[in-house]
C-alpha cells in the first residue's frame, strides 16, 4: 500500500496505537490547569530528560541541518549547534523557572511588569509557536514525501501528522506529552542514527566520503563565507537571549518534582540533542556524495528522506516503517508540548486576565483545548506557505529573541519598567522588519547596506543575519535602559514578592496552584550579591550552580573535539 511494505505498516500502526492509549489514559487524570499545562509537576529525571529532548528535537531540525550541510558542508552543523554554547546555562536557568511556581512564562512578565506586558508576551509567543510548529511540519512533510517516493504529498503528510498529535495532546495536555515523549524520544534517536551507518557504508566510510568530496572547505567546522566564527558567536548569543522566552521552556523546567529533576532533564536532554545533531550532519555529508547536483530548495529538503527510501527497504522489511514511525514521534513529541504551551499562554495571560477571570478550572481547561486547536490550524496554513525549512528556522530564531531582553533585564535589574519592556520589544521588532527587508518598496536594506555599510555586513548581496541580530538586540537594549530611567519604577511590593520567590528553593512536596505564592514559613536562601546595589539582583552562584555549569562545559568541549577529530582534522 502506497509502495510501503506491510511489515512497515505494522510498525507504524503499533506506534500510533501505543501513544493513543497513553494519551487517553493521561486525559483521565486532568483535573485542573496545573495538570493540563504542567502535568501536575510530578516527573523525575528520566522523564524530564526525554521530555526536554523530545520537545526540543524534531524532524525539521534534522532536515535543516542536513540541508545546510549539503549546501555549506560541515559548518552546517551550527544551524542546530548554535544552542551548544547555551546548553551549560540551562543548568542554572532551570531552577529559576521552577521557583516561579507559575504555569506560564507570561506569569513572570505579569508580576515583574504588569498584565499588559504579559499579554504582549503571550501574543508574540503564540506567533512564535505558529512559526515553529509550521517549520517542523514543513520539514517532516518533506521527509515523509521523499521517503514514501511521493505516495504522500506534502499537503497530506502535514495534515496526517497534525491530526495525530492533536488527538492525544488536546485530550491529555502536558501529562500526555511527557509520558509519550519517553517513547518518542527513543524513536527520535533511532531517526537520527537509523540511516547513517548504511549511508556511510555506501560512500566508503569517513575516508571514502573525504575522497569523494573534493572541496576541503566542506569538512571545515568554520567555513569561509556564510558560517564564520563571528556568525556562530552572534547566533549563539541571540539564542541565549531568546531561549528563556520560548513558551515550552516553562514545562521543561517546571514539570519536574524537584529542582534537580528539572536541572538534569533540561540540560542533559538538550545535550543529547547536540549529540544527535552530529548524526544529522554526517548524513548531510553523505547526501552530497550520493545525490550530487541538487539545486532547488524542495530537492535539498528531501535528501534525508530520499536516503531512507533508497537504502532502508534493501536492508530489511520494517526499517522504513521504523523510520516513518520515528518521524511521527519526532513531530508529535514537539508539537504536543508547543501546542499546550500556546494554549496555556492564551488561557492564563489573555483570556483569564482580560475576558473571564472568575470561571471554573474545567472552563479554563476547555478554553485551553480549544485554543490549542486554533493555533494548530494557523501553523498548518503557514507550513504550506513556507518556501523552505531554513527560511522558517531563521524566522523562529529572530521572533524568539524579541522579548528576551525584557526577561533578562527584568530578572537582574529592578529599575526596568513596564513602559521600557514595551518600547524595547517594539523597537527591536521594527529594527528586525527594516534589516530583514520586510518593507519592499518603502526601504531596501540590502541596497542601503551595499551603498553605505562595510562589505563585511553583506553576504551574497544581502544584509547578513548576524548583523540583523546585533542591530535589533543593540537597539532593544539601549531603549530598555533609556526608557526605564525616564519612566516610573515598577511596584516595589511586587518586585519584593518576585525576588523572594526566585530566591526560595522548592520544598519537598510543594505543588503550588498560584504563581509566585510561597508556602508558609518558607525561607529564602542566604546569598551574596555580586554588586552591592539595591537595584541589582545578581548573586554569587552556589556550588551546585558552579560545578554543574562547569561539568556541562566539559560535555560541550568533548562534542566539539570529537567532531573535529573524526571529521574536520
Amino acid at each position: 500500500m502506497f509502495g510501503i511494505h506491510f511489515i512497515d505498516w505494522i510498525v507504524i500502526f503499533a506506534y500510533l496505537l501505543g501513544v493513543t492509549v497513553i494519551g487517553v489514559m493521561a486525559a483521565r487524570k486532568v483535573k485542573n490547569t496545573v495538570d493540563f499545562f504542567l502535568g501536575g509537576r510530578q516527573f523525575r529525571k528520566t522523564f524530564m530528560l526525554f521530555f526536554s529532548f523530545g520537545s526540543g528535537t524534531h524532524t525539521d531540525q534534522a532536515v535543516s541541518v542536513a540541508r545546510k550541510t549539503y549546501t555549506n558542508g560541515l559548518s552546517g552543523i551550527w544551524y542546530q549547534w548554535l544552542w551548544l554554547f547555551c546548553t551549560p546555562f540551562y543548568w542554572t536557568i532551570a531552577p529559576i523557572f521552577r521557583r516561579m511556581r507559575a504555569l506560564t512564562t507570561g506569569d513572570y512578565f505579569n508580576i515583574r511588569y504588569n498584565r499588559s506586558v504579559a499579554a504582549l508576551y503571550a501574543g508574540i509567543c503564540i506567533l512564535q509557536l505558529v512559526v515553529n510548529i509550521a517549520t517542523m511540519l514543513k520539514g517532516s512533510g518533506a521527509m515523509i514525501t521523499a521517503s514514501t517516493g511521493g505516495a504522500f504529498s506534502e499537503f497530506w503528510a502535514v495534515s496526517i501528522l497534525t491530526v495525530l498529535f492533536v488527538v492525544y495532546g488536546v485530550a491529555g495536555g502536558l501529562r500526555a506529552a511527557i509520558l509519550t515523549d519517553f517513547i518518542q524520544g527513543i524513536l527520535t534517536i533511532f531517526l537520527s542514527f537509523l540511516v547513517l551507518p548504511f549511508a556511510l557504508n555506501l560512500v566508503g566510510g569517513i575516508s571514502g566520503l573525504k575522497d569523494t568530496i573534493a572541496n576541503p572547505d566542506t569538512f571545515s567546522l568554520v567555513a569561509p563565507g556564510e558560517i564564520t566564527a563571528f556568525y556562530i558567536a552572534v547566533i549563539a548569543f541571540n539564542g541565549l537571549i531568546g531561549i528563556v522566552t520560548q513558551p515550552h521552556i516553562m514545562g521543561c523546567c517546571a514539570a519536574g518534582l524537584t529542582e534537580m529533576d528539572n536541572r538534569v532533564g533540561f540540560c542533559y536532554g538538550n545535550m543529547l540533542k547536540r549529540f544527535c545533531t552530529v548524526a544529522w550532519t554526517i548524513t548531510g555529508l553523505c547526501a552530497i556524495a550520493l545525490y550530487p547536483g541538487l539545486t532547488s530548495n524542495a530537492e535539498i529538503d528531501q535528501t534525508y528522506g530520499l536516503m531512507a527510501r533508497d537504502i532502508l527497504p534493501n536492508i530489511a522489511p520494517g526499517l522504513l516503517g521504523l523510520f516513518l514511525a520515528s518521524i511521527l514521534a519526532a513531530v508529535m513529541s514537539s508539537c504536543d508540548a508547543w501546542m499546550i504551551s500556546s494554549s496555556a499562554l492564551f488561557t492564563e495571560n489573555i483570556y483569564k486576565a482580560y475576558i473571564a477571570p472568575t470561571k471554573s478550572q474545567s472552563h479554563y481547561v476547555f478554553v485551553g483545548r480549544l485554543t490549542a486547536g486554533l493555533v494548530i490550524l494557523g501553523s498548518v496554513a503557514f507550513a504550506l506557505s513556507l518556501d523552505s525549512v531554513v527560511e522558517g528556522l531563521e524566522t523562529f530564531w529572530i521572533i524568539q529573541a524579541l522579548m528576551g531582553l525584557a526577561f533578562w533585564f527584568g530578572l537582574f535589574w529592578r529599575r526596568a519598567t513596564p513602559a521600557a519592556a514595551w518600547a524595547s520589544t517594539l523597537s527591536a521588532f521594527m529594527v528586525y522588519i527594516l534589516t530583514a527587508n520586510k518593507l519592499p518598496g518603502i526601504f531596501d536594506m540590502n541596497a542601503f547596506a551595499a551603498n553605505y555599510l562595510p562589505a563585511v555586513t553583506l553576504y551574497n548581496g544581502e544584509f547578513r543575519l548576524p548583523f540583523q541580530m546585533l542591530s535589533y538586540l543593540s537597539v532593544g537594549a539601549i531603549v530598555m535602559v533609556v526608557v526605564s530611567l525616564m519612566t516610573k519604577r515598577a511596584d516595589e511590593t511586587k518586585l519584593d514578592k518576585l525576588y523572594r520567590c526566585l530566591n526560595t528553593p522548592i520544598q519537598e512536596g510543594e505543588n503550588p496552584t498560584e504563581p509566585f505564592e510561597l508556602p508558609e514559613n518558607s525561607q529564602p536562601e542566604q546569598r551574596t550579591k555580586i554588586f552591592n546595589h539595591p537595584d541589582w539582583e545578581i548573586y554569587i552562584p552556589t556550588k551546585t550552580d558552579t560545578y554543574g555549569f562547569l561539568f556541562a562545559w566539559v560535555w560541550v568541549a568533548g562534542l566539539i573535539g570529537g567532531v573535529y577529530y573524526f571529521l574536520a582534522s
